[in-house]
């Protein structure tokens, strides 16, 4: 089974969340500060209910998309220290 590098932009995507560089910089700018250091991405206040399953699935089964969740959790944890 080949698997497809994910980036942010198909991430976003598939999350149904703008896809343009500006828009993810834009969109982590802005909930940063809502994430709790002490919570995992998923339970972050500002995901639907859909966002934070497909989030919380692609961690538990080390899926296709673990990586590139990975980036987007350490993004918002990065500029929410700023």
């Amino acid at each position: 089974m080949e698997m497809h590098k994910q980036t942010l932009e198909t991430l976003f995507e598939q999350l149904g969340l703008s896809s343009t560089k500006q828009d993810i910089e834009a969109f982590i700018s802005k909930h940063a500060k809502e994430l709790d250091h002490t919570q995992p991405l998923h339970r972050a206040s500002f995901w639907n209910a859909s966002q934070s399953n497909f989030i919380k699935e692609a961690k538990k089964e080390d899926a296709d998309w673990v990586e590139v969740v990975d980036q987007l959790d350490t993004l918002f944890r990065a500029q929410s220290t700023d």
